[in-house]
């Protein structure tokens, strides 16, 4: 998992200098992201002397929890050792595969790295101490605007719990929330822990069948569906659910009444008479290295696996990062940001609930319909601190502003032109000064006050400090568009082995294409590196997870005997520590030549030489040449999110300049356009001049006749490339690469759609 942030101060050239025609922008754009976090000035102390009171009354609370869990972390081996070692009679084992084993936590003698271990109820009940008449929730109903404090939040969490025990959830068994994200979604996550059981969170865009893989694997006792279409997905497979027991409906009136099938409000009714005892024995009886969490992985190479984060896991995490990151308390400065990414993905949830949730800040839910075009309207209501996205959105953002910008006049574009070139000139410039104090040229200011100050208000940024984007590499020429607008991204790194964030970029301790420095507490080693210091990227922390919820085998392949959780990425380090992914192992292309070629530097390469294109993947693994599927830019269906035959007009702009007057995926597939087919083989051209080698050419391409989506099942929940299942989809359209067996000696081979 990839994320980054920036800090947003953006220029569209169509809003150069009428913010109204921004919003209209924005309105039908796919557009922001948020975060839960302002990342002011960066802190590299990682002592606990400046832990706040409420702080340390919180770790005295939780101290005598934790006397036979901690440990010194191990010295680290050079080579990887065939599997986890078998720890001695009385130690607890640093990881497990069962749902209710604790394991040892990785802990030091000093720093982040001996933090008190808190459970989830030990951090909440100290923020609502500390913050409990501040707004944690806030929402619209309507047009009316909602809100709950924390000490209103935190009962009821509690209420839920004990609806979830009357209902007959089980220690340690889950409750599956499948919906967008909501007040309810949060209540029913942090209630689920507080009762003892796992927060299961479920992909809306799941099938029937993939929720059923994610409730029988977690042993879901109850789930919390949004609506009556996620209910029907549920109730096709209910009766393969042996442990399941019940269902709750968060939003819209019940359709049908069923036996244990419940509205939100039946549903917390259930609890709010019964006792207190009960919950607050099972609460008393949590300890910090138990799970609490599962996040299910999206299944790109196969099942999804269950990733058990245990209540130090998140705790911990969210103290790392919001003291590295400086993020203020309420009292001082509340933090603020906007809901709108999967909960069910580690990003989000750390974000959106813990995170801002040990700051005492205020999370603002988006509408269901957010990246239909609504984002913009709720970012103009709570003005929020930070920001999120994946890189697919700052891509469909980069793609809105410049298509935009192409209508507007001569004057605005120039003016554009010129904020840009300062921009990029002037951020590059600090970035090389390494948060050394430079003179700020007078451009800069100027065009700070012309331009990019109009557009940060018309994003409703104008309290924004940082922006996020995670779960999947950004490109270089997408960092350098933002950047050119007074938008630094500062990109961070991850998994959701990690309990989210291992590496992060920030002001003043950023490069471009770089994932930053560890987070505090955190180390990272390079396992078998070669001779240009590109090994495998593994990390080591309070952050590592548990292990996969019943996949021993999975799980030693990702621990080693040290406890080094192996993240399966290719990285390096430069001169100054700074962290750079160059590929993924399980991605990595092998010819028949034996030459391994990482294929996301072509990709990138590909699009950025070619701003036509959407995706692009290389071909070639045990294959004599490399090959690769390209997509073409096309309007995507604002209701079913498929990829349409329309250009956009980023793409009718293109092929305009090129000589084409095509408007359509259709007229250009299959060789139908000749000028495009030249110019797309012409950016191939420049892109294989670069190869370090001839094996790393690419020989042949096709254009699909339809853009990559998630509802196409090409793209993960997360915008991620499913490279087995296009393999698999366009399988007939790879074989075409290879019948002809003698390697090509020209690439100008283009070979139409089928």
């Amino acid at each position: 998992m990839h994320l980054t942030v920036c800090e947003p101060a953006a220029v569209t050239e169509d809003v150069l200098m009428d913010s109204s025609r921004g919003n209209d922008f924005l309105e039908s754009s796919c557009a922001v992201g948020d975060s839960g976090a302002s990342l002011d000035d960066i802190t590299a102390n990682e002592s606990s002397e400046e832990e706040s009171a409420g702080e340390r009354e919180e770790e005295r609370g939780a101290q005598n929890k934790v006397n036979c869990i901690t440990s010194n972390a191990q010295a680290v081996k050079a080579q990887r050792p065939n599997s986890l070692s078998v720890p001695a009679a009385g130690e607890l084992p640093l990881w497990t595969s069962q749902r209710d084993a604790e394991v040892k936590l990785r802990m030091g003698d000093s720093g982040m790295t001996a933090e008190t271990p808190l459970t989830i109820n030990d951090m909440f009940t100290s923020s609502v101490k500390r913050f409990g008449d501040f707004t944690a929730l806030s929402w619209k109903e309507g047009e009316q605007q909602k809100s709950m404090t924390y000490k209103e939040y935190y009962q009821a969490c509690r209420t839920a719990a004990k609806s979830f025990l009357k209902l007959g959830l089980q220690r340690f068994h889950g409750v599956g929330i499948l919906g967008f994200n909501s007040t309810e979604w949060f209540i029913a996550d942090a209630g689920a822990i507080l009762a003892g059981g796992f927060a299961v969170g479920i992909y809306t865009t799941n099938s029937a069948e993939a929720c059923q893989y994610v409730a029988e694997n977690s042993k879901a006792n109850i789930i919390v569906v949004e609506n009556n279409k996620q209910l029907q997905k549920i109730l096709q497979v209910e009766d393969q659910l042996p442990d399941l027991k019940a269902i709750i409906q968060y939003r819209d009136e019940l359709k049908e009444k069923r036996p244990n099938l419940y509205s939100w409000a039946e549903f917390m009714k259930l609890g709010r008479d019964e006792p207190e005892e009960p919950l607050d024995a099972i609460i008393s009886s949590q300890k910090p290295n138990q799970c609490c969490t599962l996040i299910y992985t999206s299944g790109t190479t196969g099942q999804p696996k269950g990733v058990m984060l245990s209540h130090d896991n998140v705790t911990w995490t969210a103290l790392s990062v919001s003291r590295h990151a400086s993020l203020t308390e309420a009292p001082q400065a509340q933090e603020v940001v906007v809901s709108y990414l999967p909960l069910s993905h580690i990003a989000a949830q750390m974000i959106d609930i813990w995170i801002i949730m040990k700051v005492g800040g205020k999370t603002c839910f988006a509408q269901p319909d957010a990246l239909k075009g609504s984002l913009v309207n709720t970012m103009n209501e709570v003005h929020p601190t930070a920001f999120m996205g994946v890189p697919r959105v700052w891509e469909k953002m980069q793609e809105k502003m410049k298509s935009v910008g192409a209508k507007s006049s001569a004057v605005r574009r120039k003016v554009a032109a010129w904020a840009k070139d300062v921009g990029l000139h002037s951020n590059l410039a600090k970035m090389n000064q390494a948060g050394e104090a430079g003179r700020t040229p007078i451009s800069y200011h100027l065009a700070k006050k012309l331009v990019f100050k109009k557009v940060r208000k018309a994003l409703g940024l104008e309290r924004c400090k940082k922006c996020f984007t995670g779960a999947a590499p950004i490109t270089k020429d997408t960092l350098e568009f933002f950047l050119s607008l007074d938008i630094p991204v500062y990109e961070l790194y991850g998994m959701s082995e990690s309990t989210g964030p291992h590496t992060v970029s920030l002001p003043g301790a950023f490069k471009l294409t770089s994932c930053g420095k560890e987070i505090p507490g955190c180390k990272t080693k390079l396992h078998n590196p070669d001779n240009e210091g590109n090994g495998e990227i593994c990390f080591w922390g309070r952050h590592v997870f548990m292990g996969y919820l019943n996949m021993p085998e999975k799980t030693e392949e990702t621990l080693d005997a040290e406890g080094w959780l192996h993240s399966g990425d290719l990285g390096k380090h430069d001169k100054d520590g700074f962290l750079y992914i160059t590929g993924r192992i399980k991605e990595l292309i092998i010819t028949a030549g034996g030459e391994n070629i990482p294929p996301v530097l072509i990709e990138d390469a590909v699009k950025e030489a070619l701003p036509l294109i959407s995706n692009a993947m290389l071909i070639g693994d045990k294959r004599k040449f490399l090959s690769m599927l390209l997509t073409i830019k096309s309007q995507v269906n604002a209701e079913s999110g498929d990829p349409e035959d329309e250009l956009t007009p980023e793409a009718i702009e293109i092929c305009r300049k090129l000589g084409s007057s095509v408007t359509r995926v259709s007229e250009i597939v299959g060789g139908r356009d000749k000028v495009i087919y030249a110019a797309i083989q012409d950016g191939i051209n420049r892109v294989n001049e670069k190869a370090t080698s001839n094996a790393q050419r690419i020989q042949k391409w096709v254009i699909l006749d339809r853009d990559f989506s998630v509802s196409g099942g090409e793209l993960g929940p997360t915008m991620k490339l499913k490279r087995p299942v296009v393999v698999k989809m366009y399988k007939e359209q790879i074989e075409n690469f290879y019948k002809d067996l003698a390697t090509p000696t020209t690439p100008n081979n283009p070979l139409p759609a089928k």
